[in-house]
């Protein structure tokens, strides 16, 4: 199963907060998510998927994309949001889990099946940010197999805890996946990156050019 936790958007991305005020920041949250769920929509013959959300666009967006809802009412964070829902996993008996930030917007079905097709039978893919300190894809066999522990640096934790288990750990580098959006820096990579999502279209508008906007200002 593909699990996607989903923090309440309407505080997202504080990090940009000095580019972006909050209602700019919420947009662009919601457009990340879309183009990640509309993407994984795509995927011909795709697993089983879940928002881990209480977030109302999040719930509105997977009942349209016919995603599951796994309420996540304490607001933990990715990391409480994920363990609950592996814990209900492997509650349900189901095989593994594929966890996916709802940042990544450049994802496309040819990476995730990539991931699908060089996973062990037992044991994990990982897949890092673009940077190679946060992971953008934890794929584990059986759905349990090591705990995950987001955070700005988490690739090396997880691949510490993904070895330790004995099983294989594949390690994948795809440029879709890679591109999360946190940092000021991350809205120029997006802007200037192929193709045409929801969240780029956004960011092209929004005229950024070489610098970027500073909070509260207009984004006509």
């Amino acid at each position: 199963m593909i699990l996607i936790p989903v923090k309440n958007l309407s505080a997202a991305k504080q990090r940009l907060a000095s580019v972006l005020d909050q209602a700019a920041r919420t947009e662009l949250a919601q457009a990340m998510l879309h183009d990640v769920v509309a993407s994984i929509a795509a995927w011909p013959g795709r697993p089983a998927a879940a928002l881990v959300t209480s977030d109302p666009f999040a719930i509105d967006l997977a009942g349209r994309f016919n995603f599951e809802i796994i309420p996540d009412p304490a607001n933990p964070g990715e990391t409480g949001a994920i363990e609950m829902a592996t814990r209900l996993c492997a509650e349900r008996g189901i095989a593994y889990t594929l966890v996916l930030p709802a940042d990544i917007p450049l994802i496309n079905p040819i990476e995730l099946e990539q991931i699908l097709a060089r996973a062990p039978e037992e044991g994990s893919v990982l897949v890092p940010a673009a940077d190679g300190r946060g992971t953008n894809a934890a794929f584990r066999r059986p759905a349990d197999l090591f705990p995950l522990r987001f955070g700005n640096d988490s690739f090396k934790p997880h691949l510490a805890a993904a070895q330790a288990t004995g099983k294989p750990c594949e390690v994948l580098r795809f440029p879709g996946i890679a591109l999360d959006v946190d940092n000021p820096e991350d809205l120029q990579d997006l802007q200037n990156a192929d193709g045409e999502t929801r969240a780029q279209s956004l960011v092209r508008r929004w005229r950024l050019g070489n610098g970027f906007l500073a909070a509260g200002t207009s984004r006509q």
